[in-house]
């Protein structure tokens, strides 16, 4: 820290009690000064050659045959007083970044100009602050927040536009040029715990980091901290992504809790204050503040009842950059006198920004490049978002007091999102399953078919047919396709066109059976005796399939024994999925796959329930 002494003679100011001050002289005191609830015992002649103001009050006492003065608005209070009247006195005072500004201020009250007397204080004062204070990355910050107690003269003696100044030139220099001090917490690298080898004897220099005066101006108030990124943002040579950062440090020092999402303090007012402030400080530019970043801001501003244009303003940001999120920054925790855990309506609004903002962004794809470059394209962030859903769904479905209109409505926002696999879906429907065993049948039928069965991997088909949670339908129908895609695979021209028409590569197509099974056989929930015949059937199936493997494989294998194999798998095939799909049933049940498929073989009430569907979640 930089300072500067004053006078050369020592200091024999002496206290009696707290509220009186004198100097220890054999020469007797004739001037009481009162400083508020404090007195000066002092001599006229040493203060009046140095400050015009105590001349005129000094003059107005004589004429009022008094020899005490009253000052009760000076800046700085008794101490600064005490500093001004030390350097009339010739006494050693030292000047530092903490007591620096009220001196000033107090001077420029008293009026020590140079008119008065060369040499007189402001004018060191003055030499000082800009020789050295105001060079001084740490001294800068210091002064500026001394500042505040002393409005509105230090505003007026333009010291705190001095400091922002400094403080702004300094974030924005190179940082090849930073060659002071400053606050930068993280984990050491080798090279900065002197442990690096050496190249040809010198140790390399370090690289100093964009953000190296993020935590420093943590230090400061909301008001001041938001002038200083005012000041920076104004030179524009410190990029977005570093001002976000700030933010984003400052949020973690100021707000407590912030980390975890939440507030831990009562003081609302002020922390609504600062909040709001942050959101007016974020960046402009697409993709510059993280999106978790944004998410514990927006969990913040619900709690805190920020104003609406703010809240808004921010979930069209995030609604923007919900590709980058993760589940856990979704867990936004639902109002006090929720009946729910978390808010689903946050999430939903902010899916439906993201639909708004691909859609528009589509729009002008081919005739314009957005600057900032987007890390994903399209379909692959329609991709990350609608994984991003299904996981979130698995979390939210654990919550007993959810209603099903809530998970099938967010479900069926991302349903026209294409994506390779749908167990992240099935997780999170058999999540639900699992914590409301009361649903209706109705209920259950209907959160089913958000799944699309084709979709599931071999692992959540194996999981499917052993779950007694799911409708016998469903069941049935993984079964279906898991065989119907080895049979595919195995390249075996005798699959019936119709059941190749169901595989995901096909179009839709219509089959007819002559079943009279009734929609409670196959929308029951199996029995462990129905997913024991399933099984068995299953390795049945499994068991021709393989054989026609080592068929393909070995040319001395019978004709016969071939077409055996072939009559085996047709007829357990029959006996098992004829019973499903009537024309009805096969155009309602196995038509919900993407729309993004097949477009061209759906009619018109089909796409729309199509586009109503969405499909998530890993296995439970």
């Amino acid at each position: 820290m930089k300072f500067m002494k004053l006078g050369s003679k020592p200091d024999s100011f002496q206290t009696d009690g707290d509220n009186i001050r004198y100097v220890a002289t054999e020469l007797a005191t004739d001037i009481v000064v009162n400083i508020g609830d404090v007195k000066f015992y002092l001599h006229k002649f040493p203060l009046l050659s140095r400050s015009a103001r105590l001349q005129k009050l000094v003059a107005t006492s004589n004429d009022e045959n008094s020899d005490e003065i009253h000052i009760r608005d000076i800046p700085g209070g008794a101490a600064a007083f005490e500093i001004c009247a030390k350097f009339c006195y010739g006494m050693t005072v030292t000047l530092n970044a903490y007591n620096v500004v009220a001196a000033r201020c107090a001077a420029e009250y008293l009026e020590m100009y140079e008119t008065v007397e060369k040499g007189n204080l402001i004018y060191k004062i003055d030499v000082f602050l800009n020789s050295s204070i105001f060079r001084s990355w740490k001294d800068s910050i210091i002064v500026l927040q001394t500042t505040k107690s002393l409005l509105p003269w230090s505003e007026e003696l333009k010291v705190v536009s001095h400091c922002l100044d400094s403080i702004a030139s300094k974030a924005s220099i190179d940082t090849s040029k930073v060659e002071w001090s400053y606050t930068y917490n993280r984990k050491k690298l080798p090279s900065e715990n002197g442990s690096s080898p050496q190249w040809n004897g010198v140790r390399k220099p370090q690289t100093v980091p964009k953000d190296w005066w993020v935590e420093d101006l943590c230090e400061l108030n909301i008001d001041l901290y938001k002038r200083v990124i005012t000041t920076i943002k104004t030179k524009g040579r410190v990029s977005g992504d570093v001002i976000g950062e700030a933010l984003n440090a400052y949020a973690l020092r100021r707000l407590p809790g912030f980390s975890k999402g939440m507030i831990q303090n009562n003081d609302f007012i002020k922390y609504r204050s600062l909040v709001e402030t942050i959101l007016w400080l974020l960046p402009t530019e697409k993709g510059t503040v993280s999106c978790s970043f944004l998410l514990r801001l927006l969990r913040a501003a619900i709690l805190l009842d920020c104003g609406e244009t703010e809240r808004n303003e921010l979930m069209r940001t995030v609604g923007q950059q919900l590709p980058e999120a993760t589940v856990t920054d979704l867990l936004i925790r639902a109002p006090a006198g929720e009946s729910t855990l978390y808010d689903v309506d946050i999430v939903q609004n902010l899916v439906d920004e993201f639909m708004t903002h691909s859609y528009q962004t589509n729009l002008i794809e081919n005739e314009f490049q957005e600057s900032g470059s987007p890390k994903f394209g399209p379909d692959a962030s329609k991709a990350l978002v609608a994984k991003l859903i299904d996981g979130y769904l698995a979390e939210i479905a654990r919550d007993p007091n959810l209603p099903l209109p809530k998970f099938v409505s967010l479900a069926e926002t991302v349903a026209r999102f294409s994506r390779p696999s749908h167990d992240g879906l099935y997780r999170a429907i058999d999540m639900y399953l699992k914590e409301h065993p009361g649903i209706s049948k109705s209920e259950r039928k209907r959160i089913c078919r958000l799944m699309d069965c084709r979709k599931l991997s071999a692992e959540a088909c194996m999981h499917a047919v052993q779950n007694e949670r799911l409708p016998l339908r469903v069941v049935v129908q993984v079964l279906f396709f898991e065989q119907a895609r080895a049979t595919a695979s195995a390249g075996n021209p005798d699959l019936p066109g119709s059941i190749k028409a169901l595989l995901p590569v096909g179009s839709h197509g219509s089959s007819r059976s002559t079943t009279t099974n009734t929609e409670e056989d196959w929308d029951s929930v199996p029995t462990a005796e129905d997913i024991k015949a399933l099984k068995g059937e299953l390795a049945t199936l499994r068991l021709g399939s393989s054989g026609s493997d080592r068929n393909g494989n070995d040319a001395a294998k019978s004709d016969a024994e071939k077409i055996a194999a072939s009559k085996m798998k047709g007829l357990v095939m029959s006996k098992i999925f004829s019973k499903l799909w009537s024309g009805k049933e096969r155009q309602g049940e196995i038509s919900s796959s993407d729309t993004s498929e097949s477009p061209g073989s759906v009619n018109a009430e089909e796409t729309k329930s199509t586009s109503s569907r969405s499909w998530r979640h890993s296995l439970s």
